[in-house]
């Protein structure tokens, strides 16, 4: 790894420890609609938590990092771009391992390849009634990556620069659950990421504009 990558990665595991830009950065891609199908908008006795991964990795001069498209299934996430992440399970001591547990089982990165840079500020998902913390992480060379079949479809790798490029941004009107919402999303080697997923890029977005 370049002394500028190093310099990067450092910057951005630096800022991670300060105050993050929290909920003012995520609110930038919230769609006009977040509760679920109730109408609740905050976590209750049922919440779970849950953690997902921003997983850097060197690309040419750059850095990508990884969204899967998810199996279409019976569920409030069918079909969509995420991060690699899930629920916290009783095999976790801590969220940290339910990161890194849930980045092997979906897109096949050993925990042992993958340094924790730290953490962005946790997200309530009404829909899935969960609360996501999401964590980045960073690999020294390109993960050989090998998708779950049963939860993943396929995997996208996307240029860092791309998610800070302002016209890869955009807002449309989609039907979610039944109800019409307008969702800011993220176009990103054309695949459209919004929802909670768009919430937390935009944090480390506003994160790593400090370095780059």
């Amino acid at each position: 790894m370049s002394s500028s990558a190093a310099r990067i990665v450092k910057g951005i595991e630096l800022n991670l420890g300060k105050p993050l830009p929290g909920y003012e950065a995520q609110k930038r891609m919230e769609p006009s609609v977040r509760v679920d199908l109730l109408g609740n908008t905050t976590p209750n006795q049922s919440t779970r938590k849950s953690a997902v991964m921003i997983l850097l990795y060197p690309s040419g001069q750059g850095f990508n990092f990884v969204l899967i498209k998810r199996q279409t299934y019976d569920g409030p996430h069918s079909g969509q771009m995420s991060l690699p992440g899930g629920k916290f399970d009783d095999t976790d001591q801590t969220l940290d391992d339910t990161a890194l547990r849930e980045t092997y089982e979906e897109v096949g990165v050993e925990p042992g390849q993958v340094r924790l840079l730290g953490r962005l500020t946790e997200l309530y998902i009404p829909v899935s009634n969960m609360v996501v913390q999401p964590f980045v992480g960073f690999t020294p060379q390109k993960p050989m990556f090998t998708p779950n079949l049963q939860e993943v479809e396929y995997i996208v790798e996307v240029p860092l620069t791309d998610l800070l490029a302002e016209a890869n941004k955009s807002v449309r009107v989609i039907s979610s659950h039944g109800r019409p919402i307008t969702a800011p999303y993220y176009n990103l080697n054309n695949e459209m990421v919004w929802g909670a997923t768009a919430m937390i890029l935009s944090e480390f977005e506003e994160v790593a504009r400090m370095i780059l």
